[in-house]
């Protein structure tokens, strides 16, 4: 997407309003107001200066997934239409835990396991934005110098009934699930960020709504313009059940292996693969209104689309067309993939040169405890030289060269020294 001349718009480095609005509403739900916003694009034409749109994002987790890089990539559009993005670090929110969409207390984690989450943070933003255009900021700047008063004065700010008209406080209190003080604090930590760096949009999902207007009204209350509050969807994991969520196995990681990201996009349910494709990929809506047609497009091929889609975006072409070949290769032809890594055990490791197959599961990686290791095979995803595992307690005899393959995508070969 490159910015039009200064002679295509009487001056102006921005494409009109109306152009903008097209790219910036795809796959967006909530924009409080759309009057506003458009009145707020439309000076920014005339004006030929950038709006500042902000993003939060808490380290509670090393990893991102596609599921929380949906406003990522809206932040990237916003840049690439000419608009300033500001991509904020919550070393401190991520202290407190976002309530959002959440039916109890979320755990809290210590500083330093954030700052340590935070480290890859940046890394893999960097696929999505030009990290060089973009301002960086950690919000411990203006938090870690507050006082107590400070605090204070910022609760003041918000009444019980104002933050109990959240969806998910009411439902906690009126089911009788303890809601803890600190956690009415993180909107009121979210709102002050948007003040503190003076943002004209503020993006989040749509759990985050809340947030985003407690940020209208910190910024009314400072003297200020309001920020637009703009939410994109919440995409579904690919079990097609729960939200897109690292704890529950059911997400696709943007720094995974072409392959793994491929594989489970194949798992994902038909029903779903429109909403994947408009929130998740790069195609037209065109493109995308024919791929999910089923009398002009297979269902499978739909799929395969898809998952080349995802991988495209996160590792290129070449890595796309590669993830398909082997998947072919692995599901149609039932051969092995190009790469296995290779898994050295030690003699200290083998009895009479066996192994328990839980123990080796989890040697290779593919489980992080021998009860999950025990699931797996229980479930019949696991075999050694194409022979299933039915017995959680078989000693298997180790000989050098072995496959292992738990899943349908995930294989290691044995090799002993």
């Amino acid at each position: 997407m490159q910015l039009v001349t200064e002679l295509d718009h009487g001056g102006s480095m921005f494409k009109d309003a109306d152009e903008q609005l097209e790219t910036i509403l795809r796959g967006t739900v909530d924009v409080v107001t759309k009057e506003e916003f458009i009145k707020k694009l439309a000076r920014s034409v005339k004006e030929n200066k950038p709006l500042r749109i902000k993003l939060g994002l808490d380290p509670t987790a090393p990893d991102i997934h596609i599921g929380n890089a949906i406003p990522i990539h809206k932040l990237r559009a916003f840049q690439s239409l000419g608009h300033t993005a500001i991509l904020i670090i919550g070393d401190y929110t991520a202290t407190v835990g976002d309530p959002s969409g959440v039916n109890k207390t979320r755990p809290m984690i210590t500083y330093e396991k954030v700052l340590e989450n935070a480290k890859t943070y940046l890394t893999q933003a960097s696929k999505i934005l030009d990290l060089n255009k973009t301002e960086v900021v950690y919000n411990s700047q203006w938090f870690k110098k507050m006082t107590f008063h400070d605090v204070i004065q910022l609760t003041s700010k918000m009444t019980v009934a104002r933050m109990m008209e959240r969806d998910d406080f009411t439902k906690r209190y009126h089911t009788g699930i303890p809601i803890s003080v600190h956690e009415f604090i993180y909107p009121l930590m979210q709102g002050y960020d948007s003040v503190m760096v003076k943002s004209d949009v503020e993006l989040g999902g749509t759990d985050q709504l809340f947030s985003l207007l407690v940020g209208r009204d910190l910024q009314k209350d400072a003297g200020m313009e309001p920020q637009i509050a703009l939410t994109t969807a919440l995409l579904e994991g690919i079990d097609g059940n729960k939200k897109m969520s690292k704890s529950l196995g059911n997400y696709i990681g943007i720094t995974e292996s072409p392959q793994e990201i491929f594989g489970k996009a194949m798992s994902i349910q038909d029903d779903l693969m429109g909403k994947y494709f408009e929130l998740a990929t790069d195609l037209s809506t065109d493109e995308i209104k024919q791929l999910i047609d089923p009398i002009r497009t297979h269902p499978r091929t739909a799929k395969v689309t898809l998952a080349r889609a995802i991988v495209r975006r996160y590792h290129g072409d070449k890595e796309a067309e590669a993830s398909a070949a082997e998947f072919d290769r692995i599901f149609k032809e039932h051969a092995l993939p190009d790469k296995i890594p290779d898994i050295v055990l030690s003699p200290d490791e083998l009895k009479d040169g066996k192994i328990w197959i839980a123990q080796l599961i989890v040697l290779c990686g593919f489980a992080t405890t021998n009860s999950e290791a025990r699931r797996l095979i229980q479930q019949g995803g696991v075999s050694v030289n194409s022979e299933i595992i039915d017995c959680p307690t078989l000693n298997v005899e180790i000989k050098s060269g072995m496959i292992l393959k738990v899943g349908k995508r995930r294989f290691a070969r044995i090799v002993l020294p």
